[in-house]
């Protein structure tokens, strides 16, 4: 498949389902050749497949993301295949837990929050970076979220704490490393339709979820964000439904 990004490699981790399939799908609609990463082959290879029924090139690369030795073993793996390139970073894997009080909010639930939402990011990145500053280009986006920006009450002090760190972690590689010609982005989405909701004390319905920012929607502005010229960073950026809950019933 031709396209813009004709020619380059994405790897996207959380590219099983929502936000990280649709960012798949859209990536590779534009040429790119994705390297989906998740905890479980079998959505991955499902993944995989439809991003080639539609003429896409996919790969698989199953790892852990919260384990740092698996990561660095499989960037390592997956730039050796490609001739040291990676030209896009797309960090996707994200999690919460039902403890979404103080009260309740267990350190295990906490630790397991944080090292999806925050470890792994720091994982990724810090394996990719040496490639993306020898080729003196790159992109990396970290999908944070609402909660990144704002605090509500809804997602909970360990999810909003990392998300918080995302949307800092982020900056931090544009000071450093904007100079080497590397972009990075922490993209905010408000409520999105994705398997993570039911993680919720209470699931929205699927009404609400039907007015909500659908995956595919995510994965378009990805996109966008890899096409533009090389000079051009989109430091942030918080996309919401016109039909905001967090707005409308001050969750």
């Amino acid at each position: 498949m031709t396209g813009a990004l004709h020619g380059q490699v994405a790897w996207i981790t959380g590219a099983g389902s929502g936000i990280g399939l649709a960012a798949a799908r859209a990536l590779a609609s534009a040429g790119a050749t994705g390297v989906l990463s998740g905890r479980r082959p079998d959505p991955l290879e499902a993944a995989a497949a439809q991003i080639r029924a539609m003429g896409g090139v996919a790969e698989v690369a199953a790892l852990d993301v919260t384990d740092a030795e698996a990561v660095a073993a499989s960037a390592s793996q997956i730039l050796r295949r490609h001739g040291d390139r990676m030209d896009v970073l797309v960090n996707c894997a994200g999690t919460n837990t039902p403890e979404r009080f103080w009260r309740d909010q267990s350190a295990r639930g906490w630790r397991q929050v944080i090292a999806t939402n925050m470890d792994s990011i720091f994982y990724t990145t810090h394996a990719v970076l040496p490639a993306m500053r020898a080729r003196r280009s790159g992109l990396v986006i970290n999908v944070s979220s609402w909660a990144g920006v704002h605090h509500p009450k809804l997602t909970g002090p360990a999810y909003n704490g990392s998300k918080h760190a995302v949307v800092a972690m982020t900056e931090t590689i544009n000071m450093e490393d904007g100079v080497h010609g590397i972009r990075a982005c922490s993209l905010c989405p408000a409520e999105v339709a994705t398997p993570i909701l039911d993680t919720r004390p209470t699931p929205p319905t699927a009404e609400e979820r039907a007015r909500m920012l659908q995956p595919d929607d995510v994965g378009r502005a990805i996109r966008f964000m890899a096409e533009l010229p090389a000079g051009v960073c989109i430091n942030q950026l918080v996309i919401s439904p016109t039909w905001n809950r967090f707005y409308i019933n001050d969750l």
